[in-house]
């Protein structure tokens, strides 16, 4: 699970609604708690599935309305929170089992496998926020799903680098076959034309599916709408800064700086006001 996965829950809590900012923080606490039984410690694979065993324990404790037998305190206020706002437990539920996964998966064969392992591991976050909204409709659901995904995918081909040192390649075994890219090439740092047709079709899928899951946004209430339309814009400048740097991502991480900050605000401004998503699935790199 990357760090920065639930990093911008506490940062975004500051511009929603105030009834709405300890619910959230206490989703954050069970997810970072969850997070660093995998991303934490020395401890071996088996004992990281056996805390993961316990934490799913403290999960079930929550459902059944007892105590937990670990993070008691913790666990206490997700019930209280969970009992206030009928919040779902599948979400946390599929958290740990993505988790759980990512222990013993270095690897990913094809895109459906990837997916799958995003629906685990990216979609709770966001369906909790919908059900903290009481916006958890079907539409809305589908489309945060697609966000989620999106955003995870520009999350895996920003930090291709990093994780390739600690031995995990996100990209798909398929798509490497399909575009003639070997791990050998990737840990050689190559970045030739092959390098170059693999990233810009992975920059174009999660593109389309940031691109097609914005509508949400502008379907939100209050300032969850502006906060939601960053989030979009933010994923798609980093994607414009991946093809700026010629899809090198070893020697330069694609990060955003102060000036790309006031590109983004000014498009998540824009969306905000006109209530329209204005942006197409092609890449709109060199209009900021």
């Amino acid at each position: 699970m990357e760090a920065d996965h639930y990093e911008n829950l506490p940062i975004a809590s500051v511009m929603l609604p105030k009834p709405l900012r300890v619910p959230i923080g206490v989703i954050y606490q069970v997810a970072r708690t969850a997070a660093d039984i995998v991303e934490e410690g020395d401890w071996s694979a088996a004992e990281r599935h056996t805390r993961l065993a316990d934490f799913r324990a403290g999960l079930d404790a929550v459902a059944n309305g007892v105590k937990a037998p670990v993070h008691p305190l913790m666990f206490g206020k997700l019930a209280g929170v969970v009992a206030q706002h009928k919040l779902p437990l599948a979400p946390f539920y599929d958290l740990v089992a993505a988790l759980d996964q990512e222990i013993d998966t270095t690897r990913f064969a094809d895109r459906p496998a990837l997916l799958e392992y995003c629906r685990r591991s990216a979609h709770p976050v966001g369906q909790l926020m919908l059900h903290l909204f009481d916006a958890a409709t079907p539409a809305n659901l589908a489309d945060s799903d697609t966000i989620c995904t999106a955003l995870h995918l520009i999350n895996f081909w920003q930090n291709i680098a990093i994780d390739l040192k600690n031995g995990r390649i996100y990209l798909p075994q398929s798509s490497l076959k399909r575009f003639h890219v070997t791990e050998a090439h990737m840990a050689s740092g190559v970045t030739d034309d092959a390098w170059r047709r693999l990233m810009a079709y992975e920059v174009a899928y999660a593109r389309t599916m940031l691109v097609r899951g914005a509508p949400l946004a502008l379907r939100m209430p209050g300032r969850a709408r502006l906060v939601l339309c960053g989030i979009v814009h933010g994923g798609l400048r980093i994607l414009e800064r991946i093809e700026q740097a010629g899809y090198d991502v070893f020697r330069h991480r694609p990060a955003l700086d102060g000036f790309d900050w006031f590109v983004v605000t000014a498009r998540a401004l824009a969306m905000w006001l006109s209530r329209r998503v204005g942006v197409r699935a092609t890449s709109i790199e060199g209009n900021a």
